[in-house]
């Protein structure tokens, strides 16, 4: 597109994305330096899976409160034992008996995620050593509880767990300091939109409104008088929705957060515009629960999974070397899964915000951009997402030891199951928290490969950082094909 057709001023042209008529304006570099915004009409996208995502929760809903009602303070009350009589066992339980324990989980998922972000901004660099190192030991020690309370599979896979964290954590090492800085600068973006804050601090009140109703369900289902191969069937079912669920609500609040920090970066350095359109968030905050919102939808049954074995496969794979056999079978699911990042990526979440496409053409699109900018090897480095994650994950941990504790003390025969459940609440509540940081991460790489001198208005210093971390690393992989070339 050219721009004596669609060009217009800076002081005035990105402003206009918050307008009431749900136009956008996409900025691209022109060859001089300028801006050209072409005009593109925000349509919904995706629609089936926001249809698919809410007749999910009306059902499921509905489902949860004829679990929890069956055994709340009556045995059996809407008389649901009579369809599981192969499947029932002597104990009996009842509703309030277990529901307790969730409501105290959910208090403190979310105590973890406020303090966690409140450390994070006060003690950077530590609360980030902590989440790295810290995790594996703690994975260690539950696994040892496991064995000694006779649960040998949990055991087992903690015990794995804290194998692939401490292979991973070794495998990464040399990009930690880089993947400091870049949660650093972040932190300093979402550190300065406290409004950004208080909205993803409202997703997490409707997050734990949903996990009312959704642990009042779980708890009838522990109570429930079938055996133990039902009823950790059912809260598999349960944990899958809920897993969804919290999914959809850190990418609606990711979308949100990356449409902001893209519009601070723009309006960054601009002397007419000291300030952002008043209505930039409220604008955000509607596209991203309507017209994007089948898309999020969409984007959040798959990016998470993809994105995990992503960062496993290239920490292991860059550790492998003269087992050619090995590095053939990990060579050929890292291609497998790099073909799947190109159409599952968190990048997409950007493009969203600011431009309004589909999941599938904005993960395309935001690969094709870091592809054709060389900005995918510092995307490779950043371990960012993987830091935060383990964050998540420990944050999970802690609120599933707690539970577990207490529910050893009352119902030890049901701990591992309660256990269990409350870690995933904890996870989905101390994640909630953390997507704020990632957005900010996320819109950063978008920025930079967009137009990175919308990054060194902002910052000087990390564009400088940024330009060198890249150069080597396109150094690295140009030396490592000449290797490979020589070799052939």
């Amino acid at each position: 597109m050219s721009d004596s057709t669609n060009s217009v001023s800076p002081s005035s042209d990105y402003a206009s994305i918050s307008s009431g008529d749900q136009s956008l304006q996409r900025s691209r570099r022109s060859g001089d330096g300028n801006r050209a915004i072409v005009r593109e009409s925000r349509h919904w996208h995706d629609v089936f899976w926001s249809a698919i995502f809410v007749i999910h929760m009306i059902c499921l809903g509905f489902v949860l409160a004829v679990l929890g009602l069956n055994r709340f303070r009556i045995s059996d009350r809407l008389n649901i034992d009579r369809y599981t009589q192969g499947f029932l066992e002597n104990h009996k339980g009842l509703t309030e008996d277990y529901w307790p324990l969730y409501a105290v989980a959910g208090g403190i998922g979310v105590f973890i995620s406020w303090v966690w972000s409140l450390l994070l901004g006060s003690y950077a660099n530590e609360m980030m050593k902590v989440s790295v190192h810290i995790l594996t030991t703690y994975l260690a020690v539950v696994s040892v509880l496991c064995f000694w309370c006779r649960q040998f599979f949990w055991g087992g896979a903690f015990a794995v767990g804290a194998l692939l964290q401490f292979l991973y954590v070794i495998s990464v090492i040399d990009r930690l300091p880089f993947t400091m800085l870049v949660l650093r600068k972040a932190l300093k973006l979402v550190w300065g939109l406290p409004k950004v804050i208080m909205v993803a601090h409202a997703f997490t009140v409707v997050m734990l409104l949903w996990m009312s109703l959704w642990s009042f369900g779980a708890a009838g289902v522990v109570a429930s008088s079938m055996g133990d191969e039902g009823r950790w069937w059912l809260l598999l079912v349960l944990s899958v929705s809920l897993f969804w669920t919290g999914a959809v609500l850190c990418n609606t609040v990711h979308v949100i957060v990356s449409g902001m920090v893209f519009h601070v970066l723009f309006h960054c350095g601009q002397e007419e515009s000291s300030s952002l359109p008043p209505s930039s968030l409220i604008d955000s905050l509607r596209y991203a629960v309507t017209t994007s919102f089948g898309s999020i939808c969409y984007g959040s049954l798959f990016t998470a999974a993809i994105r995990t074995l992503r960062w496993e496969i290239r920490g292991f794979r860059s550790k492998i070397c003269g087992n050619e056999c090995l590095l053939c079978c990990v060579d050929f699911l890292f291609h497998l899964v790099e073909t799947l990042v190109r159409f599952f990526n968190k990048y997409a979440y950007v493009q969203i915000a600011v431009y309004g496409k589909g999941f599938n053409k904005s993960a395309r699109d935001a690969w094709e951009l870091f592809q054709s900018t060389g900005v995918e090897a510092l995307v490779a480095y950043d371990c960012s997402g993987a830091v935060l994650l383990m964050g998540t994950i420990f944050g999970g941990l802690i609120t599933g030891s707690c539970i577990g504790i207490w529910a050893w003390i009352k119902y030890s025969d049901r701990v591992i199951m309660v256990a269990s459940t409350a870690m995933l609440m904890g996870m989905v509540l101390v994640g909630l928290g953390m997507v704020v940081v990632e957005s900010a991460v996320t819109s950063i790489y978008i920025c930079f490969a967009e137009d990175p001198l919308l990054i060194q208005r902002w910052d000087a210093d990390f564009y400088t950082e940024m330009s060198e971390v890249l150069h080597r690393r396109l150094q690295h992989r140009s030396s490592r094909a000449h290797e490979v070339s020589t070799t052939a």
